[in-house]
């Protein structure tokens, strides 16, 4: 496997407004999980049928199971955060905003 490091990441409105409402302790938790998701984007899960423009990482803030939404373009090294939330709704928003 060969890793390929992001060099730029971008984020929806909708990824930005999430991550406003966001504690403290909450974001501290996000930043791991998007340094985790630079250093290996391909660590998220690809999803497929209506959402193969999707990957997501699971990872957990404050202790409760959190998704996060992006996409990577391998060939443009960007890595895009489009949705941050619980499993709750989660990919049907996404179908929404797609």
């Amino acid at each position: 496997m060969i890793l390929v490091k992001a060099t730029s990441v971008l984020q929806t409105p909708t990824f930005k407004k999430a991550v406003k409402k966001l504690n403290p302790n909450q974001k501290k938790d996000l930043d791991r999980a998007v340094e985790k998701l630079m250093v290996n984007p391909s660590i998220g899960e690809q999803k497929k049928g209506d959402l193969t423009f999707l990957r997501i990482h699971k990872f957990k803030m404050n202790k409760q199971p959190t998704l996060l939404g992006y996409s990577f373009d391998d060939g443009a090294l960007v890595l895009e955060l489009m949705a941050l939330g619980s499993h709750e709704n989660f990919y049907r928003d996404m179908k929404r905003k797609k």
